[in-house]
């Protein structure tokens, strides 16, 4: 009995140490290597099924929906819709725009991507000044120009506007903010025999002449004198003797201020305030041979009407849906161009791998029995559709092989980035 004892105890102690010299060996290796060896196994895994499931090749989220994003009246509301444009999902919801209100981006804005920032501003009460005449309005503009152009108020590019705020509207008779218009004057200006009206905040002739940059040479004289006072309609007259003289006039380009505004999705963009050209005086000496110009000589150029900066919000919210972020991975695309990608592949068929050019409304589940050579076809719109085949046999059907294709078709603009600003002119690719 004793030595059946002292045997089964040698026994459970040899098991002992076998045990304790396995966790030995496990707490050798690095920390991290069972958790990584384990997550590798388990992606291995759900790719296969993934795939598996999805006939071999990976599928998006198809539906003739999209999922929106609505600021309004202090509060963010997400809706699915199917509605085509801004206008038409603001009617479906409704949220009624007010005399003044502003949406960002504009009504007849179409819908064609997921999480699509819709923006609605509602109006608040202004006083618009002008030379002491007051009109009361109700804007959600961006800047004094457009509010007053909300307001039916017109005004002049050298007009100045100011916009202050109300401290006490018992005694300056407004509540809300306030737009203080300062009126130029308008002067008739004769430059070299060429009338033009010129708006001025100068007080003199002089003042008037530098404010403009108008220099008088050796032969020119200027009338009235240059101390006189300028009001409404007054006659200026710039004359130069003995020479022949042409002035021309041209436009001078719109002056286009963009910011970016992370309230508005990628690739979106909103005139704030519309611009407009202004126009310049550019004054000639004449040389003449047998009465026929022979040569001209610039001797200055005069801006009569400055031009008006348009000001533009871009948008650079970015919020795309994890399933088309998964086939740009696949299709080796560099998250810097996702934004890129999504504007263009959004605007070209809505993430349908199946579409052909012109057709509307839902996903197809399967292509169409032949695809003609003169219509685009599939994500990016190839024309013809056959293209896409140097990128992988099934491109058909493939979103990934459709994108691996498009990724070199993007080269000829310089790459994703480059296609995206020729989309944004053109409206193609």
């Amino acid at each position: 009995m004793y030595k059946r004892l002292k045997k089964y105890k040698k026994q459970q102690l040899v098991a002992h140490h076998r045990r304790v010299r396995r966790v030995r060996r496990v707490v050798r290796q690095p920390l991290f290597t069972v958790p990584v060896a384990t997550f590798m196994v388990l992606l291995a895994l759900s790719v296969a099924g993934f795939v598996a499931l999805n006939g071999g090749s990976p599928k998006l989220r198809q539906t003739d929906s999209h999922i929106v994003i609505i600021s309004h009246d202090k509060k963010e509301q997400t809706v699915p819709t199917r509605a085509a444009t801004v206008g038409e999902l603001l009617r479906r919801v409704n949220i009624h725009l007010n005399a003044g209100d502003v949406v960002e981006p504009s009504p007849d804005t179409p819908i064609v991507e997921d999480n699509f920032r819709v923006n609605v501003y509602r109006a608040v009460p202004v006083t618009i000044v002008d030379n002491g005449h007051k009109t009361f309005t109700y804007s959600a503009a961006a800047t004094p120009r457009s509010i007053v152009k909300h307001a039916g108020v017109e005004v002049y590019p050298e007009d100045s506007l100011t916009l202050l705020p109300t401290d006490n509207f018992i005694t300056e008779d407004s509540i809300g903010e306030r737009v203080v218009i300062d009126r130029a004057v308008p002067v008739n200006m004769n430059l070299y025999g060429t009338p033009v009206v010129i708006r001025t905040h100068a007080k003199t002739v002089g003042a008037l002449l530098k404010e403009k940059n108008i220099r008088l040479g050796k032969d020119d004289d200027v009338q009235p004198a240059a101390a006189t006072p300028l009001g409404p309609n007054t006659q200026v007259f710039v004359i130069r003797k003995g020479t022949q003289i042409v002035t021309v006039s041209q436009d001078v380009p719109m002056p286009v201020q963009t910011v970016e505004d992370d309230s508005l999705t990628f690739g979106t963009t909103v005139v704030r305030q519309q611009g407009a050209p202004g126009k310049k005086l550019i004054t000639y000496t004449l040389q003449l041979q047998n009465g026929k110009e022979v040569a001209r000589q610039e001797i200055q150029e005069v801006i009569s009407q400055q031009p008006v900066t348009q000001v533009v919000a871009r948008g650079k919210a970015v919020q795309i849906p994890s399933d088309k972020q998964a086939v740009m991975r696949l299709a080796g695309i560099s998250q810097g161009d996702y934004p890129y990608v999504d504007y263009i592949i959004s605007h070209e068929s809505g993430w349908c791998p199946t579409k052909l050019q012109g057709q509307y409304g839902g996903c197809p589940a399967y292509p169409p029995a032949s695809i003609p050579s003169g219509l685009g076809y599939g994500l990016a719109q190839a024309t013809p559709g056959g293209k896409m085949s140097s990128a992988g046999a099934d491109w058909q059907t493939n979103p990934v092989t459709q994108l691996r294709w498009a990724s070199g078709y993007a080269s000829r603009y310089g790459g994703w980035a480059g296609s995206y600003a020729h989309w944004q002119s053109y409206h193609s690719w």
